[in-house]
């Protein structure tokens, strides 16, 4: 499974998602100019990676089942 392209890029998603979630909360919890000017940013920001990482997982999923 190490080896499987589509899995280290899943992994990948995950960690980006995960990534940009601790900059949202770490702004979100320090507040400030910070927080005003790039909570909503940061927001849309993990929705989107979220999205792309439930995509590749189910894709993931998919092709292991499938044989493929």
């Amino acid at each position: 499974m190490k080896d499987d392209p589509l899995f280290i890029l899943v992994a990948l998603a995950c960690l980006a998602v995960v990534g940009i979630l601790m900059v949202g909360v770490g702004g979100f919890a320090k507040g400030g100019d910070f927080n005003r000017k790039n909570a909503n940013k940061i927001m849309r920001l993990r929705i989107i990676a979220q999205f792309v990482a439930i995509v590749l997982i189910l894709a993931f999923v998919y092709f292991r089942r499938s044989g493929g």
